[in-house]
């Protein structure tokens, strides 16, 4: 920790703070660095110790270029670890210090208490160390063209996870050779010694019904995965033809991913929560009189609702807010919902003080996909004025086009599952018997981009070495993608 004793002393004061509203979280250390440094921890996502790359210097250049022409800044960054690390930029007012200190604690305490985070590995800025120095490693004995290359190829795939995969089991690992071996028995036949009993004993229907249940059985034993397997890079891991190295080097990248992925599953709640109590402790705490206006003027630009955008900031801290509100005042359960008159309604107020109780319940145990379905309601729609809007290319600007909130909501939800992106499976590692991979694009609204799916084929084809295939579809019509090693192609198929 390099912070200043006047920093030292502004986290000793917010910490105690955070504790006294009850907020758990593990020992957090600030570390004060400038711009340049903060822009490129940033573009290692947090961890300057990760494997070398090139995108890392892309994304750096990228963030420098931004903060150099006043387009971004980066206030706080805070990483998912025990002990957890925030970073500082030198260059901040005492009062963004303050306020960004207080937004830190917030993460820290989601971290450590939501479920989506409680796999993953509280030890990561370790882990992420150690898998640089075996990167750099395998890059010293195979070259480094050779690895950036295969990790190209890795990172074009890192989404194609099971994003629940840590919280189900979906597969029983079993062999292959012995399911095969429990339905090869012919049909058991009943023994007697006297002819003109045979068909009484064993009638022929039985015996053919039972020749088809076993045909049945062993075709499914012989698919290969007998069901769609969604963790796209475990199947890849464990199956494809690769290296050593190359296998040790996807499940390092896979790792990664899977410690990532929580953030995308709870972006709006993690960002609402700290948006919240760092509005709760600078407003009822912590602020000066005279930094009222520079907190106001920060904090409304973090919560700026953009047109034709969905700000995480605003849509989690007012849902908080609007939670809290409600279980204060009783606005839940069957008999609100069953009222109808809105002046009643609007008036409503059981003095229940049940708010913040709940709030804390729903940080533990909902991710954003949940927060958004079970408390986007029509009030809410309305009153944060939520619409769904669409660019219109003729007028040049983005345009409301639905004001029903249950569409809201729809839309919503559709960006948030699987992360916006589509869910694909693996379905065939054998299609045709010719040993090709066949994926299936489970298809709810959001579709493929034809270019990137083909070239995303051409890396798999890498991996796998053998014709790969993704099915898809498109305004109702299914398509079938294929690289063959040499050209990517799409035909239309039924669906």
């Amino acid at each position: 920790m390099n912070l200043t004793a006047d920093l030292r002393a502004i986290q000793e004061e917010v910490e105690g703070y955070a504790r006294e509203y009850g907020l758990d979280f593990f020992e957090t250390i600030f570390e004060l660095v400038d711009a340049d440094e903060l822009n490129g921890i940033a573009s290692y996502g947090g961890f300057p110790t990760r494997y070398p790359h090139w995108r890392f210097g892309m994304e750096f250049e990228q963030l420098q270029k931004s903060y150099s022409y006043g387009l971004s800044k980066i206030y706080e960054l805070v990483i998912n670890n025990d002990p957890c690390i925030a970073y500082l930029m030198k260059s901040n007012a005492q009062m963004d210090q303050k306020m960004v200190m207080a937004h830190v604690y917030g993460h820290c305490d989601f971290f450590k208490n939501n479920m989506c985070f409680s796999k993953t590995n509280r030890k990561m800025i370790d882990q992420m160390a150690n898998h640089g120095s075996r990167i750099r490693r395998y890059m010293e004995q195979h070259g480094v063209e050779n690895v950036e290359r295969f990790i190209d190829v890795c990172l074009s795939l890192d989404n194609l996870i099971d994003q629940h995969g840590d919280f189900i089991t979906r597969h029983e690992r079993r062999s292959r050779e012995r399911d095969l071996e429990a339905v090869g028995d012919p049909v058991r036949r009943l023994q007697s010694d006297k002819e003109y009993m045979e068909r009484f004993i064993n009638p022929p229907e039985y015996i053919e019904a039972e020749k088809a249940r076993i045909a049945a059985v062993a075709q499914e034993v012989r698919r290969f995965p007998k069901e769609p397997y969604r963790d796209v890079l475990l199947f890849l891991i464990e199956h494809a033809p690769m290296a050593r190295w190359q296998r040790d080097v996807m499940s390092m990248l896979r790792e990664e991913a899977y410690y990532f992925a929580p953030q995308g599953q709870t972006k709006i709640m993690n960002e609402g929560w700290a948006s919240y109590w760092h509005s709760t402790i600078m407003t009822r705490r912590a602020l000066k009189d005279s930094e009222v206006i520079d907190y106001a003027d920060h904090h409304s630009g973090t919560v700026h609702a953009r047109p034709g955008q969905v700000n995480p900031y605003k849509l989690g801290i007012e849902l908080f807010r609007d939670i809290e509100d409600r279980w204060n005042k009783g606005k839940f359960g069957r008999a609100y919902e069953d009222c109808d008159d809105l002046e009643v309604k609007r008036q409503w107020d059981q003095d229940l003080g049940l708010g913040r109780e709940k709030i804390f319940e729903v940080r533990r145990i909902y991710n954003d996909i949940t927060f958004v379905d079970e408390f986007v309601t029509e009030e809410f729609a309305e009153k944060q004025q939520l619409f769904v809007h669409e660019f219109n290319p003729r007028t040049g600007r983005h345009e409301i086009v639905d004001r029903d909130w249950r569409r809201v909501k729809r839309e919503l939800l559709f960006g948030l599952t699987n992360f916006g992106q589509p869910m694909i499976s693996v379905v065939d590692a054998n299609h045709a018997n010719r040993g090709e991979l066949y994926l299936k694009h489970q298809w709810e609204g959001i579709d493929v981009q034809f270019d990137w799916a083909v070239e995303t084929l051409r890396n798999l084809y890498q991996v796998w070495t053998r014709p790969v295939h993704l099915e898809t579809c498109e305004e109702g019509k299914g398509r079938l993608l294929t690289f063959d090693g040499e050209k990517g192609s799409i035909q239309e198929i039924p669906v």
